[in-house]
Formats: C-alpha cells, sequence, structure tokens
C-alpha cells in the first residue's frame, strides 16, 4: 500500500490517463464513410457496399454508375 506523496502521483497520474480522449467514433466513422445512397441517405463505404445495399433494400431500383 502506498501512502503520502506515492499514492498522490499515482492518483494524479491516473486520473491523466483515464482523461485523454483518442478520438470520437463519430468522426472516426464520418471519414469512413464516403458514399451515400441517394434514396435513404444511408452511408456507406465504398461501391460495393452500394450495390450490396441497393440489392437489399431497393431491389426494384438500379445502382448508381460508379463516378470516380
Amino acid at each position: 500500500m502506498t501512502r503520502g506523496k506515492q499514492k498522490i502521483e499515482a492518483q494524479k497520474r491516473n486520473a491523466e490517463k483515464n482523461q485523454k480522449q483518442k478520438g470520437s467514433q463519430l468522426e472516426a466513422r464520418a471519414v469512413g464513410l464516403k458514399i451515400s445512397c441517394p434514396i435513404c441517405k444511408a452511408l456507406l463505404a465504398n461501391q460495393n457496399q452500394l450495390g450490396d445495399h441497393y440489392a437489399s433494400k431497393h431491389p426494384k431500383e438500379k445502382p448508381p454508375a460508379e463516378s470516380s
């Protein structure tokens, strides 16, 4: 068991360690999701996911052409 100065220093280190944020998951998600479905505005990461999305959610519609 620590006493005195060691205890205070340990508490400060733990408080700093627990306080630091490494970034928001929402920010990371926004960076990764670049394509959106024009019909329902769902965000997708790539063109393959857009094709799968159209096949399952909008089967009567054709997916938009791939824009480079």
